[in-house]
């Protein structure tokens, strides 16, 4: 444990703090941006920030893994600001927060097995798209100036790294761009343009609702909404890391952690939050690796707002943009396009919807539901092939069965028999197959009944053990004249 907790804190230290401070710097646009969404103050999404992404740091299951305040979250959040007010957005913050701590104590993590590659990559890219368009009113149409300074970001931010690399790029970025518009005095937007930013610490208060039933109505459907949203954000970005990390994590810890991160916030006037992928890439493309980085991003966030506040309004918006954009290249799959030719029809069209339906609602949560949604029915639709092939012993007719015999294949397992014929005898082999749920067997009652109606006697065999007890548990055509074998 004590060796575990030093390579998770102190077996990066360097790299971590330099990474912890490029994503502070990130956040705070960001932040600001997601307040405007929810319809709340900036600095109410800047104290989310800064209390999720240290509490996490303690208590989350993936290390390096950036969380803070969502555009997700205050999609979410918008509608409940702007019918009941701020008082009742912290009610359900803390209600999230309970909601994903009870999630994560169900391990709740283990349902992430159900979410196809394909859903995985349109998440991916969706995600990707999105910080992009983000990114778009903050350049497009501005002035010149503005596409020369993100264009010099991006510069440095691909170039620098090649031959220098002691410090982030996207650090030397901020600190030389930002120096250069403060003393050439250059007319660009500023991250105090985004909105007001007061000098203050976060303090601990009560939600001022009233603590009773009617509170727990208005609150609770969107507390269910945040919770599963959010949950659904950090798991993926948690897998993406693990991937672009080559390390694992705890996904279970990290549902409870971002239970009790959200509790905290609501707690010290912060907006709910999630895993942030943007922030997370920042920070994994940084150096950053280990819970330091978390931490210090949060940390330096506070210290940036509260000791530095006046020089951070100065911050250019270009700058921020061209760091966001490196993101959102280097977040798209572009082995995607290669993906959509060489891969099933199925998965490449659950793939581009998953994007799309992202892309179009600006909710993860949609898209992902989506594409697992339709993958479901793509996998049914290809199980759902069941083979029937008749032959004779003798002048008995054989009819051997072969597939998955379920709600989707009991039609044309039916279809496939002759009622008709006078047989004194038939046998349907089962050796090939498997009887998954209660439709099955009543399609098997019907065809047994079917012939016993013309008096002839089926013999049923070569099930499987667990097909045998599925049938002999709901089947109602025990008769003399019928009979179940298994192997």
């Amino acid at each position: 444990m004590v060796e575990r907790m030093k390579r998770e804190w102190f077996g990066n230290v360097r790299a971590d703090i330099l990474s912890g401070i490029v994503v502070a710097l990130a956040l705070i646009p960001e932040a600001i941006a997601f307040s405007i969404i929810a319809g709340v103050d900036p600095m109410v999404g800047l104290y989310a920030s800064f209390c999720i992404a240290v509490i996490i740091a303690f208590v989350g299951g993936r290390p390096g893994m950036i969380s803070a305040a969502t555009g997700a979250m205050a999609l979410v959040l918008a509608p409940l600001v702007r019918d009941y007010g701020l008082q009742y957005m912290l009610a359900a913050t803390v209600l999230t927060g309970v909601i994903q701590i009870i999630f994560g104590m169900c391990k709740i993590a283990n349902l992430m097995k159900f979410i196809p590659r394909a859903v995985m990559i349109g998440f991916v890219n969706a995600l990707a798209i999105l910080i992009f368009m983000a990114q778009v009113p903050h350049f497009i149409g501005i002035s010149g100036l503005t596409y020369v300074f993100v264009g010099i970001t991006l510069l440095i931010v691909y170039v620098v790294p090649r031959f220098f690399k002691a410090i982030p790029a996207p650090l030397i970025a901020i600190l030389a761009l930002t120096a250069a518009a403060i003393f050439g005095g250059l007319d660009l937007r500023t991250v105090g343009d985004m909105g007001n930013i007061s000098q203050t610490l976060p303090s601990f208060l009560l939600p001022d609702v009233p603590f009773n039933l009617d509170t727990l109505k208005i609150i609770f459907p969107f507390s269910v909404a945040l919770a599963i949203v959010g949950l659904l954000e950090s798991l993926l970005t948690s897998s993406i890391v693990d991937d672009m990390t080559d390390t694992p994590s705890e996904k279970n810890r990290e549902a409870r952690g971002q239970g009790i991160a959200n509790v905290a916030t609501g707690f010290f006037g912060g907006m709910a939050g999630c895993a942030m992928i943007g922030q997370s890439v920042i920070n994994v493309k940084s150096g950053g690796r280990g819970r330091l980085s978390t931490f210090v991003a949060g940390m330096f966030l506070m210290f940036l707002i509260v000791v530095l506040g006046d020089l951070v309004v100065q911050i250019p918006m270009p700058v921020l943009v061209g760091i966001m954009i490196m993101v959102s290249i280097g977040t798209f799959d572009w082995s995607s396009f290669t993906y959509l030719r060489k891969a099933p029809r199925g998965d490449a069209l659950v793939m581009l919807t998953t994007v799309i339906i992202v892309v179009m609602t600006h909710d993860l949560s949609k898209g992902v539901i989506a594409g697992v949604l339709l993958s479901a029915v793509f996998f049914v639709a290809k199980i759902s092939k069941i083979k029937v092939q008749k032959s004779t012993e003798g002048t008995v007719p054989i009819y051997r069965v072969e597939g998955q015999l379920f709600f989707a294949s009991t039609k044309s397992f039916v279809d496939t028999f002759d009622f008709a014929a006078e047989k004194e005898e038939i046998i349907i082999d089962f050796s090939n197959a498997h009887i998954w749920d209660d439709s099955a067997v009543g399609a098997i009652d019907k065809v047994v009944m079917k012939y016993q109606d013309n008096e002839t006697r089926v013999t049923i065999k070569g099930l499987n053990p667990s097909s045998k007890k599925l049938v002999d548990r709901l089947g109602v055509h025990h008769d003399p004249k019928a009979k179940a074998a298994a192997h």
